[in-house]
């Protein structure tokens, strides 16, 4: 009786330490995918919000930066505003990420997980690896791109894209001659020696 009662408790026992485990890592699971993604959200936006933010426009803006822990990182406030292209890739891809579909004048704060700040190496000594950063990001002036850059910028990779595979076949075929030039030109003199002999 007293092995069927052990028995018993020690079922109930690893039943509920398996629950508990299943628990502890799924919540871990939510907190880890909370800093995972990017989280924008709007500070102030203007009454009027009429052109919004798309890859290949000009933006100017003021930002700070923090640790999550509030330790600044950096700040364009004591300086002229940045100036940023989007899709240039000038700042973090989660910043630039964060700066689309905004408008002139709109305020938002970023979280930006590691994985589109500085990823595990961090940015000595500044920040640390695996930092997930906030920005407060004031949009102070907005330009779209023009449609001639708009045409460049959509365009033009197409036109390498079909470019460079043309190109690397054109080279292809010249030193294919060329070889076949070389053996036609090497059987041509073999067989001049042998008639001369």
């Amino acid at each position: 009786m007293a092995a069927a009662l052990l028995h018993k408790f020690t079922m109930k026992t690893r039943v509920f330490l398996l629950v508990l485990a299943v628990f502890s890592c799924a919540l871990a699971q939510v907190e880890e995918s909370e800093t995972e993604e990017l989280q924008v959200e709007t500070l102030v936006k203007p009454e009027t919000c009429s052109v919004l933010s798309t890859m290949g426009d000009t933006l100017q803006v003021h930002y700070t930066g923090k640790l999550m822990d509030g330790q600044l990182i950096d700040s364009s406030l004591s300086k002229d505003p940045l100036v940023l292209v989007l899709g240039k890739r000038t700042v973090i891809a989660g910043l630039e990420q964060s700066l689309i579909g905004v408008c002139e004048g709109q305020k938002i704060k970023a979280t930006i997980p590691s994985r589109l700040a500085y990823g595990k190496k961090g940015y000595p000594p500044t920040i640390p690896g695996d930092a997930t950063l906030e920005f407060e990001v004031e949009v102070i002036s907005l330009s779209p791109q023009a449609q001639w850059q708009k045409i460049i910028n959509d365009v033009f990779p197409l036109v390498c894209f079909a470019l460079v595979p043309t190109l690397l076949g054109l080279v292809g075929l010249y030193l294919y001659k060329k070889a076949n030039a070389q053996k036609l030109s090497k059987k041509k003199s073999k067989d001049k020696k042998s008639k001369n002999k």
